[in-house]
């Protein structure tokens, strides 16, 4: 049974866990080539018994740690860390902030990256009672240049492994606590852009013009109406039109009009029937105001579905770790996306998220993540730690028994 043991060891960890996630916060990269931040990965990890694996289109990485007793038949498991930054500039005024401007760890996958990173050690140190096989995911890309996609083609997972778990920090949720659901976790996030065609002219004279804004108007109205009317109340989907751009000057018409946004569901279906109804309703929209209308859709990272059994055995590690109020059951799925999703897509497992507000403040008062300002309780991280080892080890020992 799992105890508070790799807590222990794990906190023991906590000033190397710490100087890693403090190194990659100061050089972000962005996309999926992040050298300097896999350099560091290596560098910290290079004393350890693991085998590595890379491919062409990343800069990502495989660790493999073979258990001492990984016989035939044995259980793998795979553990992840996103290490890609986002394209903003920090406002933290942390000691350790961004050195490059444009660029922040500001979704937390730095503490990712260095929660993996002391998992691996914590790992390597009881290789020898491990019952399996462990593969530590390092892999950039995850802000939406689908990098667990590119990682799995270029084989990097391959063989698969019977499970895989990952975590996610969230600075404003309760310090210390460890949350999940069964089901849709996340959603599938994608891109509309919808081309509004008219006929462009002066602006006192409309009549002999074609013009594409009021169209481009009624379309922001008409798809908010969709949503309300096409899809059940209970149906969680939301399509935001976040960007409209057309015409030069005051006095001009213009020939054209885009609106782009976010489609976000959390099933297959009706992900299918949002993208066919925005291009209807688009259509439609724009004849019946004299002009047309033209509708591209980006496909990004699909729902992410967590594992009933894989679900629990990350609660039963929670509570193990931090006792009965370690684990908190999500009563919802939350709406952003997660390119763990593709790994989820193949391997039975789940995403898991660790509230990382300072302990004691109010948390919901914190910055959430893609916040400029967001910031992280360090002191959460050795539990991040252990939740990761504490999953593999589990799984290696008893599968989804338990």
């Amino acid at each position: 049974m799992l105890t508070r043991d790799l807590l222990d060891h794990a906190e023991a960890l906590a000033p190397q866990i710490v100087a890693l996630r403090r190194a990659i916060h100061a050089e972000p990269e962005l996309g999926l080539h992040t050298p300097l931040t896999m350099a560091k990965v290596r560098e910290a990890l290079a004393d350890l018994p693991l085998e590595w694996k890379t491919g062409s289109s990343t800069t990502g990485a495989v660790a493999t740690l073979t258990g001492g007793k990984a016989g035939k038949g044995a259980r793998r498991v795979l553990l992840r860390g996103d290490m890609d930054a986002l394209p903003m500039d920090e406002k933290t005024g942390l000691d350790f902030a961004s050195t490059i401007a444009g660029r922040m760890h500001a979704c937390g996958h730095d503490t990712h990256t260095a929660m993996l990173a002391g998992a691996a050690r914590v790992l390597c140190e009881r290789r020898e009672t491990l019952a399996g096989t462990v593969d530590f995911m390092f892999q950039p890309g995850e802000e939406g240049h689908h990098g667990a996609r590119f990682m799995i083609d270029d084989g990097l997972i391959d063989p698969l492994p019977d499970a895989a778990f990952a975590l996610h920090v969230m600075p404003n949720a309760r310090f210390g606590v460890i949350a999940g659901r069964a089901g849709p976790l996340m959603a599938a996030a994608d891109q509309f852009t919808i081309t509004v065609k008219g006929k462009g002219g002066h602006a006192s004279m409309p009549h002999d013009c074609a013009d594409p804004l009021p169209a481009a108007a009624a379309i922001v109205s008409a798809i908010q109406a969709m949503v309300t009317r096409r899809f059940r109340s209970t149906s969680a989907v939301v399509v935001t039109v976040t960007r409209i751009a057309a015409g030069t000057t005051f006095n001009v018409i213009p020939d054209d009009a885009v609106l782009q946004g976010t489609i976000r569901t959390l099933s297959a279906e009706h992900r299918e029937r949002a993208h066919r109804l925005i291009a209807e309703v688009a259509s439609n929209t724009a004849t019946a105001h004299g002009v047309a209308a033209e509708c591209q859709i980006e496909h990004g990272f699909p729902v992410t579905i967590c594992d009933e059994r894989a679900v629990r055995l990350g609660e039963q590690v929670a509570r193990a770790i931090g006792g009965e109020e370690g684990w908190q059951t999500l009563a919802d799925p939350i709406m952003g996306a997660e390119d763990f999703s593709y790994v989820l897509e193949k391997v039975p497992g789940a995403m898991f998220f660790l509230g990382v507000a300072p302990d004691g403040d109010d948390w919901s008062a914190c910055c959430a993540i893609h916040s400029p300002r967001m910031h992280v309780d360090e002191s959460a991280l050795p539990r991040g730690t252990a939740t990761l080892a504490g999953c593999a080890v589990e799984f290696l020992e008893r599968g989804f028994a338990g």
